[in-house]
């Protein structure tokens, strides 16, 4: 069974791959071809096939599905750079979509089709008692949701053997730099996150799920009660790992943000994915620092000034 994978080199992406390597799929890759792209398909050099492509282009999009049977369409505009380029986020996470699933509709032999969606859809629910549940209405907050809507509702209209996954949070499993949409959720948000090598291991699990298919269904995918915290666990956690510790607390907003627990009982049941806790991913992330560790006590000063320099709320 050759498995078509857009926005293979994505964070999820690139776990997919792996893991559909590992139970011995084919797998063919699509993504824009850019350096960091192009870095991290190396080392999948003589493994898998890759097509660069764009999504928008419908050419392209008809070439990367040429004998295809099962799509796992990745391939999204994410916040925060969603809500920088809205334009953009709206031509990839939609239309892109839209030329996926009719290139796929065109075929002799249409492929199944497994559209990754988010809980972000479930809105504001803070005042709601968790979890959130696939019966639960969604909410349209930004043009990401609306966009992820748009694709769920073109995956459900298509004909084709459908299967879409809400997943939770997956962080980078690694260091990068603060962004100021991190001031914009209350700590005392609930969150629930995932290791993005678990949530890679419920998608390909999915593909020889034969309840999940036929029958258009919906999932929830998410980390389970060992990964479900605070956002003030969450972001403090990673800072920790970071090296660069808790910053002061009214830095972060108050106005509700889209994210809450899941009720993942029957996609675990299903797909039993669920290995990594929250202090797991903690520990990964700790131990990117490596040699750099020696250098935090000369660092952190200049690393916490910098960031809290992206928040809206804090003043000195």
């Amino acid at each position: 069974m050759t498995i078509l994978v857009t926005g293979a080199f994505g964070n999820l992406g690139g776990y997919v791959l792996e893991e559909l390597l590992r139970q011995g799929y084919d797998v063919r890759a699509f993504d824009v071809q850019t350096p960091p792209n192009q870095k991290k398909s190396a080392r999948f050099d003589g493994k898998m096939e890759v097509v660069w492509g764009d999504i928008r282009q419908a050419q392209d999009v008809e070439k990367a599905v040429r004998d295809i049977e099962t799509v796992i369409h990745l391939a999204a505009v994410l916040p925060p750079a969603s809500d920088e380029d809205p334009e953009l986020a709206w031509a990839v996470n939609a239309e892109g979509t839209r030329n996926l699933l009719a290139a796929c509709k065109a075929l002799k032999t249409p492929p199944r089709f497994l559209f990754a969606s988010t809980f972000d859809l479930f809105g504001h629910t803070q005042k709601l008692p968790p979890p959130r549940r696939v019966s639960d209405p969604i909410e349209i907050s930004d043009v990401y949701t609306k966009s992820k809507a748009a694709g769920e509702e073109m995956a459900r209209a298509s004909g084709l053997d459908f299967l879409i996954i809400r997943y939770s949070d997956m962080p980078i499993i690694g260091l990068r730099s603060g962004h100021p949409i991190m001031y914009r959720i209350p700590l005392d948000t609930r969150l629930e996150t995932m290791h993005p090598a678990d949530g890679a291991l419920a998608t390909v699990n999915a593909l020889k799920t034969a309840e999940l298919w036929g029958q258009g269904r919906l999932l929830l995918v998410g980390g389970g009660s060992r990964c479900q915290v605070t956002y003030r666990q969450f972001v403090f956690g990673l800072l920790t790992a970071m090296g660069i510790g808790p910053l002061p607390e009214e830095a972060f907003g108050h106005e509700e943000y889209v994210t809450d627990w899941l009720d993942t009982e029957e996609s675990q049941r299903l797909l039993q994915y669920q290995r990594h806790s929250f202090e797991d991913i903690i520990a990964e992330v700790a131990a990117q620092l490596g040699w750099r560790k020696n250098f935090i006590p000369l660092a952190r000063p200049f690393a916490r000034r910098n960031m809290l320099k992206m928040s809206p709320h804090y003043r000195r």
